[in-house]
């Protein structure tokens, strides 16, 4: 069966179908707006500053960029990250061939340090003026970092030596997180203007990073010692003592630095529990100042306080240490 159109029904869907001549259609199409380019002059300034290197240059130049070519902050940031990810992985990949590096390395490679020479002045025990010299050696590794320390000042003048004292350490450290370390340490020292051939000490403990950042470190460090010390009597003493440490580095202004140094041990009469008393106790204090003239060369004021609250017969507890000298790094 056909179903019938009526007339008038047929008429009006013939003409919607078939619009007579010369009559007009709209047609509507959807509003696309074309993305705003960034200038030409723009990234090459972009480009221009990516291609220094410089960080703060770089994100000075995005930021007026920005400032200026709203319309445009997508793909000024586009170039900004792509920057961004192209240096992270530059410095991603230094990283490991750095450890790498590391790892590889023999016993006696990777030390930097330190030779120092020139004049002191001393009070106390003795009064004179001398020669001082001394080196510091480290090696950093990936946990592990080994110190070198050791010093010598030597007078001697119409036949009779009037200062002879020395000084030599070594300091291994284990970082055991991002700020705690253990550290383990040998010492020596001789000064027979103090009363001792030799004076050795062990000890072991744990430290704190509690400033780190760019021109100030301060770490601090405690521990157990054991200390034997022979005395130029003849006498001999070992003593359980503790060890307290401070080491401060601050660059003051471009090429000046105060460094702060100083270990405090308070022997005690216990023999497996340490018991901190006034029996002996010494300090050894040393503060310095330096300056640097050349990129390796630098010069250094220093002052140094060696203290025992119980010295031997006839010596005094305090001696101070005068020194100015020349440090050269390698």
């Amino acid at each position: 069966m056909i179903a019938r159109c009526p007339p008038t029904a047929c008429l009006l869907l013939l003409l919607a179908a078939f619009p007579a001549p010369g009559s007009a259609q709209v047609i509507i199409l959807p509003d696309v707006t074309p993305a705003p380019v960034l200038p030409d002059p723009v990234r090459a300034m972009i480009d221009a500053a990516i291609a220094t290197g410089d960080e703060d240059k770089i994100r000075t130049v995005v930021d007026l960029a920005k400032a200026t070519n709203p319309a445009a902050i997508a793909d000024i940031d586009a170039l900004y990250k792509a920057f961004a990810d192209n240096r992270a992985a530059e410095r991603l990949l230094a990283e490991e061939r750095r450890l790498a590096a590391i790892r590889e390395a023999g016993v006696l490679e990777n030390w930097k340090g330190r030779g120092e020479i020139g004049g002191f002045r001393q009070t106390g025990n003795s009064r004179n003026t001398g020669l001082s010299a001394g080196f510091n050696l480290k090696r950093e590794g990936i946990r592990w970092s080994h110190q070198l320390r050791a010093s010598a000042d030597y007078q001697r003048s119409a036949g009779i030596t009037s200062r002879e004292k020395y000084f030599a350490a070594y300091e291994p450290r284990h970082q055991v997180g991002e700020d705690l370390f253990a550290y383990g340490l040998v010492q020596f020292e001789s000064d027979r203007f103090q009363g001792f051939h030799g004076r050795y000490a062990l000890s072991a403990g744990v430290g704190y990073q509690a400033v780190k950042r760019p021109g100030l470190n301060l770490a601090v460090k405690a521990g157990p010692a054991l200390r034997h010390t022979e005395f130029t009597s003849g006498e001999d003493d070992t003593r359980l003592a503790g060890l307290l440490g401070l080491d401060l580095d601050w660059t003051v202004s471009d090429g000046v630095k105060l460094t702060q140094d100083a270990n405090l041990v308070a022997e005690t009469g216990g023999a497996a529990t340490v018991i901190f008393d006034s029996r002996n106790t010494t300090l050894a204090l040393l503060t310095g100042l330096e300056a640097r003239i050349t990129g390796k060369l630098s010069t250094r004021l220093s002052y140094a306080v060696d203290y025992q609250s119980d010295p031997p017969s006839g010596k005094v507890s305090t001696d101070t240490l005068s020194r100015v000298t020349f440090i050269y790094g390698f």
